[in-house]
């Protein structure tokens, strides 16, 4: 398994999207920023994903299941030093928030976190959230499309759990610069001062 690693600090293992690779000028850029903060950020692929780099099919994602192996494998082979936190981009988030119970991690980060899927507000993927111990931030805008935030109100989330919620935010924590006058380097920015600041808290 490969991995991208960057930074010095407590260790953030991130899965990415369902269609986008952990090298995407996204996951690129919030990497940089995290490690900017005093944070070891460390960046792995699915093996779907990973197939794609060798001329594979554009296979979409197994099933969560088999992911969640997966996420477990790479927890495995990465043998961090000193308490590890791991999450991920919209799906590797919710990968991630299958296992950290029973992973033993120190905390948890979804970056626009999947409550349901895009237009289905009624297929909610949240029956987990509400039981979940391990400290959790999840960073997501209010008006993401697979969870907003007058629908994430209405939600049983464990007490474990704190949103950070960005104004305006889409799914990739994007505002309309027009309506609030910021950009996604902003939320970026904003997102990687948030997560560096809480699990700094937890680290020590």
């Amino acid at each position: 398994m490969d991995f991208l690693i960057e930074g010095e600090g407590p260790t953030l293992l991130l899965a990415h999207g369902a269609g986008a690779a952990m090298d995407t000028p996204w996951m690129t850029a919030l990497s940089a920023m995290l490690a900017g903060h005093g944070l070891r950020v460390v960046r792995f692929e699915f093996a779907y994903m990973a197939g794609r780099r060798t001329g594979g099919a554009k296979r979409p994602p197994p099933r969560v299941e088999a992911l969640a192996e997966e996420y477990r494998a790479a927890i495995a082979a990465l043998a961090a030093e000193g308490p590890l936190f791991i999450g991920g981009k919209s799906m590797g988030g919710r990968v991630a928030s299958l296992i950290a119970d029973s992973a033993g991690v120190a905390g948890l980060v979804c970056l626009g976190y999947p409550f349901h899927p895009q237009g289905q507000p009624e297929k909610l993927r949240t029956a987990h959230l509400a039981g979940l111990q391990t400290p959790t931030l999840i960073c997501q805008g209010t008006r993401d499309p697979f969870g907003t935030a007058a629908e994430v109100a209405g939600y049983a989330l464990s007490d474990a759990i704190e949103l950070h919620w960005l104004a305006d935010g889409d799914h990739d924590l994007k505002p309309r610069k027009r309506e609030t006058g910021r950009t996604l380097d902003d939320h970026l920015a904003e997102t990687a001062q948030v997560v560096a600041g809480w699990i700094k808290r937890r680290a020590t």
